[in-house]
């Protein structure tokens, strides 16, 4: 009995387990593993691009925000600058400046209302209530693209010489002021 002939006459061919299956049906199960890889790494693409988009987008309008909040300020400034055209009486209308281009041709606009307050009569170290601070408020809302928007409320005091009624105190200089 010679044991080489048995091993020739097996129905397996050489190399190949019994467990293994057919090639055709190994091909397939890489192709299905392939695609779905590529399905994951297609929509991971995709969500990373999305996101990069919307922190895009977030940035733009956290600066657009900040463009409104510099022009209330500009607001808040020129409208100090303007503290004497409001009549300094009380119940007085507020002054109003509409719509102000911050800069020509571009979106950021401001809008202020300026109201005085009221006096305070007397001062810490006034020397005999020479002196009276006149109060007033400034509200400015700053506008830009996209509705971004931002207000802005300041309160001012003005020390003036005192005398005369309300209304009829003045605003000025008073001596040379610094170098």
């Amino acid at each position: 009995f010679d044991m080489t002939r048995l091993r020739l006459h097996t129905t397996r061919p050489p190399g190949r387990s019994p467990r293994s299956q057919p090639p055709n049906q190994q091909r397939g199960a890489a192709l299905v593993v392939g695609l779905i890889l590529l399905v994951i790494l297609t929509m991971l693409a995709l969500t990373g691009t999305n996101t990069s988009r919307t922190e895009l987008v977030m940035a733009q309008n956290e600066q657009f925000r900040k463009n409104a909040a510099l022009a209330a300020s500009a607001g808040i400034e020129r409208a100090i600058g303007a503290l004497g055209a409001v009549p300094a009486v009380p119940g007085a209308a507020p002054t109003l400046v509409e719509n102000v281009a911050l800069v020509p041709g571009e979106a950021e606009r401001y809008t202020t209302t300026s109201r005085y307050v009221g006096d305070e009569m007397n001062l810490p170290q006034s020397s005999a209530n020479r002196f009276i601070g006149l109060h007033y408020e400034i509200t400015s809302d700053g506008t830009s693209v996209r509705d971004a928007n931002d207000r802005l409320v300041q309160g001012i005091m003005v020390v003036t010489t005192s005398g005369g009624a309300a209304g009829e105190q003045s605003m000025g200089q008073i001596g040379t002021g610094l170098p």
